[in-house]
């Protein structure tokens, strides 16, 4: 059997290696024979023959300390200096420091690629721990910190079963059964997690935070329903009266009356269906409104005089504005002050009176619409934000409200680096605050 020829690169550093340590070798030897021949010539065979034996002893011991200066370097071959050797040993003692030096290189390479690996685990938004053979901790990044309440100094060498005793964990961890992931509740976060066997010695533990997740699926599974029980009744009522009428004959009030009906109805289906439409727009906007300064002192006067024609004169509507502009989106903003003052007129008996205040407030400015109506009882106010959430349907059904004014205000404000204050009482009025910041501010002496 012949073994495979070596690359020519490593054969050719095979020969040279192989010349380097025999050349001088034998040139030694050849040279100590010479210096013994011409000793022995000029004082004598035996003379020759002791210095002969006196040079290889003296050689012997140079070998032996290069050798033991080696032993000794080898103990800590790392930041020391290579050590001054003669003879056979230098060769060696080169080639060892060569090869002192690529394992430094590559120790060095290694630690720079488990740091940059480490900063790239350490940014990923999903959690990954490593484990050994049995469990026990290795690593993890700061999102598997986040999600299993982890920590990786404290926790480093414990069995992870013993970090989180979840029975549907231990039973995940120890079933061996690792092709699904594990949905898992941990600190009110819904977390998937799944182990992944990259080593014989090592695993990984994969963990993604799907409390967002599952909570926007919520979120649209109850808008899908909330939309479609919001359509059904009044496409019910047209439904119910197109039947009628194409079946039944009828005088001409009645048909008008039914007609009037289908009309408000239909007004009603259209006002939701707007209104989904512009909530659904503001969510799917991911990027900061243009900083475009708008002139809200017009603006509220404009909304003023649309609450005063919805309100017919049946209530006293008063404003008090600021010289004071928003940089923000003028369509965005128009909609959730009329909002705001469409509710306090809808909701206020006839003769309150409503006041709509836009000032300095604080650090930043707010928009207030204040009223002295039915009010809303505390139980209530943490989820009037939210869509089609109504405090009293009936009511709602009269002033022909879509249940979603105020989420699409909350989204504005959001997008406004804004926020929503509500203060009510039952029976004492409410009173509904957008504020911002004072970065979002244009003041009159900044124009």
């Amino acid at each position: 059997m012949h073994s495979a020829p070596l690359p020519m690169n490593t054969r050719e550093r095979a020969t040279r290696n192989g010349r380097t340590f025999w050349v001088p070798t034998l040139l030694r030897f050849a040279l100590l024979c010479l210096v013994m021949l011409a000793v022995g010539a000029y004082y004598g065979f035996v003379v020759g023959v002791i210095w002969f034996g006196l040079s290889l002893v003296v050689l012997l011991f140079l070998q032996i300390w290069s050798l033991y200066r080696i032993e000794q370097w080898l103990d800590r071959p790392y930041g020391t200096p290579r050590p001054k050797t003669w003879g056979l040993w230098a060769h060696a003692a080169t080639r060892l420091d060569i090869i002192r030096r690529e394992d430094e290189r590559s120790r060095v390479d290694m630690a720079e690629w488990l740091a940059r690996f480490r900063q790239a685990m350490s940014l990923l938004p999903d959690g990954v721990v490593i484990v050994d053979s049995v469990m026990h901790l290795e690593w993890c990044n700061p999102a598997a910190e986040r999600h299993l309440g982890l920590d990786k100094v404290r926790d480093e060498g414990r069995l992870l079963t013993n970090l989180i005793r979840a029975p549907e964990f231990v039973d995940y961890m120890l079933s061996g059964r690792f092709e699904q992931p594990l949905p898992f509740i941990h600190h009110y976060r819904k977390i998937q997690l799944q182990l992944i066997s990259f080593d014989d010695r090592r695993q990984i533990l994969v963990t993604h935070d799907v409390t967002q997740a599952e909570k926007l699926e919520t979120l649209r599974r109850d808008f899908i329903a909330n939309a479609s029980h919001e359509l059904r009744t009044p496409l019910t009522v047209i439904n119910g009266f197109l039947e009628h009428a194409l079946s039944t004959e009828m005088d001409q009030s009645t048909r008008h009356r039914q007609l009037d009906l289908m009309a408000e109805q239909g007004q009603r289906m259209q006002r939701l269906v707007a209104d989904m439409l512009t909530l659904t727009r503001l969510e799917s906007l991911t990027q900061q409104p243009s900083g475009e300064t708008v002139r809200i002192v017009p603006m509220l006067n404009r909304i003023l005089e649309q609450a005063r024609a919805l309100s017919e004169g049946r209530h006293l509507i008063t404003l008090e504005a600021e010289a004071i502009d928003l940089k923000g989106n003028s369509d965005e903003l128009e909609s959730a002050f009329t909002n705001l003052l469409t509710n306090a007129v809808r909701y206020t008996p006839d003769g309150g009176s409503i006041q709509i205040t836009w000032k300095i407030v604080g650090d930043g400015a707010a928009l207030a619409v204040c009223d002295d109506g039915i009010g809303i009882a505390e139980e209530h106010l943490s989820r009037l934000t939210e869509r089609f959430y109504r405090v009293d349907k009936t009511r709602s059904r009269v002033t022909q409200g879509t249940g979603l004014g105020l989420a699409i205000v909350k989204h504005v404000l959001l997008r406004h680096r804004g926020h929503l204050e509500i203060v009510s009482e039952s029976g004492k009025g409410s009173c509904f605050s957008a504020v911002f910041q004072r970065s979002q501010l244009v003041l009159s002496e900044e124009r």
